[in-house]
C-alpha cells in the first residue's frame, strides 16, 4: 500500500480563500477606522479689536503775568493750556472793587507770555506792544482773525478751522501743511505772523 500524492488546490478553492482573506482585510480596516477617535478641531478666536483713540495733541502749561486791580497783582501764574482770562484772574485772587471789568474780556483764551491787566475805573492805561507786532494764535483764532492773513481769505480760514476741529490742535507748520489748500508758498508767507501755542 502506498500514499497517494497530495492533490493541488483547485483554482476555485484558491479564489475562494483569496476572497475570504480580502473580506477579512476590508472588515478589519472598517473596524479600525470606525473605532479611531474623531480628530479634535481647534478653533482659534482672536480677541475682539479694542478701540484705540487717536493720539491727541498735548501742550505744555502756559505762564501769564497778571497786573492791575486784582487781589494779588504783579504775579506770574502758570495755568493749563487753553485757559481763559477768568482763570488767571481767579488765580490772582479775583478782582478788586475798583476794577473796570468793562475793559477786560474774561472769556478770551490765554497764550504763553500774555499780560492780563485789569485797569482801575477811570484810569487810562497803555500796555507795551508785544515784540514783532500782532501774532495770530492759529489754535484759538476765529475765521475773522485768520481771514486777513496773506493768502488765507474767508474760504481757507473756514477750512483751517474745520480741519482743526476734526484733527485737533496744530503743533507746527507741518500740521498746517496737511490742510487742503495750504502749501509751502503760503506757509512761507505766514512765517512770524502765526503762533502755535
Amino acid at each position: 500500500m502506498y500514499d497517494s500524492p497530495p492533490t493541488e488546490p483547485s483554482p476555485r478553492s484558491t479564489l475562494i480563500a483569496f476572497a475570504i482573506l480580502l473580506v477579512a482585510l476590508v472588515a478589519g480596516a472598517v473596524v479600525l477606522l470606525s473605532s479611531r477617535p474623531q480628530p479634535v478641531e481647534f478653533v482659534i478666536k482672536p480677541p475682539e479689536p479694542t478701540f484705540t483713540p487717536a493720539p491727541t495733541s498735548t501742550f505744555a502749561p502756559i505762564t501769564v503775568y497778571v497786573t492791575g486791580a486784582v487781589a494779588n497783582p504783579e504775579q506770574t501764574i502758570t495755568l493749563p493750556y487753553r485757559s481763559r482770562v477768568v482763570d488767571a484772574l481767579d488765580a490772582a485772587g479775583g478782582t478788586t472793587a475798583e476794577a473796570d471789568l468793562a475793559l477786560v474780556n474774561p472769556a478770551s483764551f490765554l497764550h504763553d507770555g500774555d499780560q492780563i491787566h485789569v485797569p482801575i475805573k477811570g484810569q487810562t492805561v497803555t500796555l507795551p506792544t508785544p515784540n514783532g507786532g500782532v501774532v495770530i494764535h492759529i489754535n484759538t483764532a476765529t475765521a475773522e482773525e485768520l481771514d486777513p492773513l496773506p493768502g488765507i481769505g474767508p474760504t481757507l480760514a473756514a477750512d483751517i478751522i474745520a480741519y482743526r476741529e476734526a484733527n485737533g490742535m496744530f503743533r507746527g507748520y507741518d500740521d498746517l501743511d496737511d490742510v487742503p489748500g495750504v502749501g509751502p508758498a503760503l506757509i512761507d508767507g505766514l512765517q512770524g505772523l502765526i503762533a502755535f501755542d
